[in-house]
Formats: C-alpha cells, sequence, structure tokens
C-alpha cells in the first residue's frame, strides 16, 4: 500500500488508550534494571503519577514486578520519513497519526516527522499542517530534508526539484512552520548555504549539514557558521580520503557537531558505525531511523515525495536506479543492533537514542531520561532486548508484557 502524493486533511488530536490494568492509577515498575543519567540501577523501581515521573511511590500506586527485564527512557526520532504504510510528505492527517503510532508502538515516544524534496509551495503547506500535528503534541516538530541539496549526492530526492539554498526561500518554509520547525538539512556548499545556516541558527532551527559534496574546508566554514547536525553520516556525502578528508572528517572532529547514524545494518557497516562512535563519542551521536512508508508494514511498492519505491528483505531502493531510499527501521531495532552486533553498551545506546536527541530538541528538561518530574516516556525491554512494553506521558501504549 503506497500513499498518494498530495492528499491533504486537518489535524485532529488522537487517543492512546491507558492499559485497563492501570487506568487511572499511579505505577511502580520493580525489579527492573533501570537506566538512569547517572547510573544503571538493578532490581531497581520507577514510579509514574499520572503523566509525570516521581521519586517516590504514590499511594494507591498498582506495583508491576518487571524482573529479569530493562527500563530505559523513550526513545527520540529526529529523522523520520513515515510507517505503517503512511507518509509524513504526502499523506493524509489520518496516515500521518497511523505513521506516529507505529513508531510509538516500537518505542520511538517522540518524533520529528521529516519531509522530502518537493516544489516550495507543497512543502510550505505540509509544514503548515505538521505544524498543527506538533501543537496537538503528536509530533516534536519538523525537519526539511530538501530541497536545499547537491544534485551530486542527491539520493533519493527528485533532482527536478532541487534548488540553492536562497535565505528568501529557507525562511519561507520556516515561517510555514509557525515555530515548529526544528531542522533543515542543507549542501551547505551551495551559493547561499552558509548564510542559510546563519539565518537558521538566528531562529533557533537546526541546520543540518547532509545531501553534501563540501570539502573538508567547506565544513569547517559551515560548522563555524552555525551548523550543529551531519544528517546521516557516510551516507549521500563525499567518502573519507587520505588526501581530500571532505566532510566527514571535519564532522567527526568538531565538538560541536551531533552525527547522526542509521543503523540498520544496511546503511552503514559496523565498522563505520565504530569508527563515528570511537571519534565523535556516545555524547555527540544521535542513532536516527530515516523511516519511509514500509518501516512497520512490510514489502511493497511506496512512495518517498515524487518518486516510487521498491521495498524488498526490508530494505527500501528507487525503482527507477535502485537507489537507497530511507530505511524501514524502527529505533527498537537499532537499539537492539547497537548493543547485540555492534557491542555498545546498553547506556551509549540510551545516549544516542533517548538523551542526545531530546538535548538538540531542547526538549531534555521533559523527556530523554528517567528522571523525576519528565515525561513518563519509558520503554520495556527483555533480557534479549525485545520489546515488551511502551509508555507514553503515562499512558501504556504497548502494555507491559512480562511473563
Amino acid at each position: 500500500m503506497a500513499a498518494h502524493p498530495g492528499a491533504r486533511g486537518t489535524a485532529r488530536p488522537t487517543t492512546t488508550h491507558q492499559h485497563p490494568a492501570t487506568a487511572g492509577r499511579p505505577t511502580v515498575l520493580t525489579g527492573a534494571t533501570v537506566v538512569l543519567p547517572t547510573e544503571t540501577v538493578s532490581n531497581g523501581q520507577l514510579a509514574i503519577d499520572g503523566t509525570r515521573i516521581t521519586d517516590t511511590a504514590p499511594e494507591n500506586a498498582r506495583f508491576i514486578d518487571a524482573t529479569g527485564h530493562y527500563v530505559l527512557p523513550g526513545f527520540v526520532d529526529l529523522h523520520n520519513h513515515g510507517g505503517g504504510g503512511a507518509s509524513f510528505t504526502s499523506g493524509s492527517v489520518d496516515d500521518i497519526l497511523k505513521g506516529i503510532h507505529t513508531h510509538r508502538l516500537h518505542g520511538t515516544t517522540t518524533l520529528v516527522a521529516s519531509t522530502v524534496t518537493g516544489d516550495m509551495d507543497f512543502l510550505a503547506r505540509r509544514a503548515g499542517l505538521l505544524s498543527e500535528l506538533a501543537e496537538q503534541g503528536e509530533i516534536a516538530g519538523i525537519h526539511f530534508e530538501g530541497p536545499f541539496i547537491s544534485p551530486c549526492r542527491k539520493g533519493a530526492h527528485s533532482e527536478e526539484l532541487l534548488r540553492d539554498p536562497d535565505p528568501a526561500e529557507v525562511r519561507k518554509l520556516v515561517d510555514a512552520a509557525r515555530g515548529r520547525a526544528k531542522m533543515l538539512t542543507l549542501a551547505t556548499e551551495l551559493p547561499g548555504g552558509l548564510d542559510s545556516v546563519r539565518l537558521l541558527a538566528d531562529h533557533g532551527v537546526i541546520a543540518a549539514i547532509g545531501h553534501t559534496d563540501a570539502t573538508y574546508e567547506q565544513t569547517v566554514e559551515a560548522i563555524d557558521a552555525g551548523a550543529t547536525v551531519a544528517t546521516h553520516l557516510f551516507n549521500a556525502m563525499p567518502p573519507l580520503g587520505h588526501r581530500s578528508p571532505g566532510p566527514i572528517t571535519a564532522l567527526l572532529e568538531d565538538d560541536r557537531i551531533t552525527v547522526e547514524l542509521i543503523n540498520d545494518g544496511t546503511h552503514l557497516h559496523p565498522a563505520a558505525l565504530q569508527l563515528a562512535f570511537h571519534h565523535a563519542g556516545a555524547r555527540r551521536v544521535a542513532f536516527i531511523t530515516d523511516a519511509m512508508d514500509a518501516a512497520g508494514f512490510g514489502d511493497g511498492r511506496y512512495w518517498l515525495g515524487p518518486l516510487e519505491v521498491e521495498v524488498a528483505d526490508g530494505v527500501a531502493r528507487l525503482v527507477a536506479d535502485g537507489t537507497i531510499a530511507g530505511s524501514t527501521l524502527t529505533l527498537d531495532r537499532a537499539f537492539k543492533r547497537a548493543v547485540t552486533v555492534d557491542g555498545l553498551s546498553v547506556e551509549d545506546a540510551v545516549t544516542a537514542l533517548s538523551a542526545n536527541p531530546a538535548r538538540l530538541l531542547g526538549m531534555d528538561d521533559r523527556i530523554g531520561s528517567l528522571e523525576p518530574g519528565k515525561d513518563a516516556d519509558l520503554v520495556v525491554l527483555d533480557a534479549e532486548f525485545e520489546l515488551k512494553g511502551v509508555m507514553r506521558r503515562g499512558e501504556w501504549v504497548v502494555p507491559p508484557q512480562l511473563g
């Protein structure tokens, strides 16, 4: 099932139903391995009252034995184009809500909706629609990926719709998002690129370097101008060379940059991921999905903006030329791969999936870690790192399966 380009609707809120066993009652998870910001506690407990984490067990709380399980903060996805058969770029409101819910079922309690390259007026209209969903709390904001990217590194973006990053047009998208624009990916070496980075920084929007053909020196200039994120590092940019180190080297070496990584086993070799962690450190890595419609849905034909995509064995490629077209990743799978294949510690994986993206979004006072006063967003995993429960703002999206 493919989303239909151009479908539109009117935003409206949705309801996540509380599990009957915990409806209206405070909850305390006990016996679990709880990953806190400063330590991991074995045989720990976590108390929830209403929508918040509390420091003590409330009266009349229901105690849930989570022995043998991990309790982690909910995952935060900075870069996500859709899921459940639905596109954030072109789907109706019902489609978008379905995509959001699909990712919540996989532990993503906070999500930034990403668009792909399109006509400027169309993108401005989408920004208006998505901003309504942000205002309702369904998404954390909007990420524009394109159209201000390099035709040399376009990936799964329509070349005829690409354009140089004219600051006036960048401003048009930011304004259309009504304060809900969180990030914009651009090739900063293009005419207008550096001025656009400065404009974004002035408006509190993350300038992300990506789909770029920049040199090392040009990338350093962009970082100095205010860029702070590398869009899916390694992908859609020149490879690292010993005489031409390119953007990868500049992005890895600078402490001001957080690097996105797509940890699905397709976009990155495990050695590339290890290289990024070694040079950037866990505090500068954010795992993302870069998910398209097929995430959590299945193989078949889909649309990514105006381009047709074939998904086979979970890998999305453009029908026209076989270019990888986003991913079908969900963040629970990214987490499990990080600790079981890549050899990361549970704590470093949590940092990359929750704490770092929450900080980048300026939301770390509410989400990204398990601390009293923060939103009760959490994920429960078993000893094999399989998802067994998801709570968002104190309500079970996936009721705990702890037997």
